[in-house]
């Protein structure tokens, strides 16, 4: 978790001090600010979504360090939602097939997160001592 943090929050800084490199590693195209379109608000979601990205990278750090495993057990159905939202937009056209990587990212994410924190339950609950033989029950 914690390096999924720091990878968002490094993305999202990287937004808002480049946000042509972020929409270009996405597999959009960057459009000059003189050849933007009136109305085009393009670089205001970019800046809002990477300020979101370095915050909730640091939340992920925190909780990392905190070891909160609820937050982590949070955290994979929104990712999943995420990665289903962010396909779905590739397949109707809303978004360059390059942004795919984004939802196979967050799925995957998440998929790692639960897989991993199935196993650790599954440690937890081998770590405890059993009952001796022959101890009263």
């Amino acid at each position: 978790m914690a390096v999924f943090g720091v990878l968002a929050a490094v993305l999202g800084v990287l937004g808002l001090i480049t946000p042509d490199v972020l929409l270009a590693t996405m597999g959009f195209e960057p459009v000059p600010g003189s050849r933007r379109a009136d109305g085009d608000h393009t670089p205001v979601f970019v800046t809002a979504s990477s300020m979101a990205a370095v915050n909730m990278g640091v939340y992920y750090v925190l909780a990392s360090l905190a070891d909160w495993k609820p937050f982590f057990r949070w955290t994979v159905p929104f990712r999943l939602l995420t990665c289903a939202v962010f396909t779905l937009a590739v397949i109707g056209g809303r978004a360059p097939s390059g942004f795919l990587g984004v939802g196979l990212w967050e799925g995957l994410g998440a998929v790692a997160t639960g897989l991993a924190l199935r196993l650790e339950r599954g440690r937890g609950a081998r770590r405890q001592d059993p009952l001796p033989l022959g101890a009263p029950q």
